[in-house]
């Protein structure tokens, strides 16, 4: 039992020194470590409203660039319909600038061909009226005596100017 109980003088002794060294702590010790607590107290403090601070700020740029993304992608889109729209203006300008063209080319074909039918016209006539007139020609120089031997002649010529026509 005597393990158990303290003796009466250890009992003393230790109330004694724990006073004496609670009493010193309380005069020099207490005061800085309490506010060195309140300091550490109020720095955590200003950590978790920084932290908040950035937290708000961090959401408010987040829906910044959210918006500036969204007016990004409005001006992509406009911008590509501008550039179809640009596209399908040069494209048609370009058809009609060919349809232009195309019918000046086949007016002046067609003006061509027309005058080289004309010309080719004239020169048959010309070439007929020079056939009129050699076989006149030869029929007035030989003065035939009958009439029938003058058709005759007649036809001779003609078919003599047509074969050598043909050929």
């Amino acid at each position: 039992m005597e393990l158990l109980l303290p003796a009466l003088g250890y009992f003393v002794w230790t109330l004694v020194a724990f006073l004496i060294v609670f009493f010193i702590l309380k005069k020099f010790a207490w005061k800085p470590i309490i506010s060195s607590l309140s300091e550490r107290e109020k720095n955590i403090a200003d950590s978790i409203a920084t932290a908040e601070k950035v937290k708000l700020e961090m959401a408010q740029m987040k829906s910044e660039n959210e918006a500036l993304m969204a007016k990004a992608r409005e001006e992509r889109s406009q911008l590509l319909k501008e550039a179809k729209e640009l596209k399908d203006k040069i494209v048609n300008e370009a058809k009609e600038q060919a349809k232009i063209e195309a019918g000046k080319i086949m007016a002046d074909a067609q003006a061509s061909i027309e005058q080289q039918k004309n010309a080719a016209l004239t020169e048959v006539k010309n070439v007929i009226g020079n056939m009129v007139i050699e076989v006149t020609e030869k029929v007035i120089r030989r003065e035939l005596a009958s009439k029938s031997e003058q058709e005759s002649y007649i036809r001779n010529l003609a078919n003599e100017l047509s074969t050598t026509s043909r050929n």
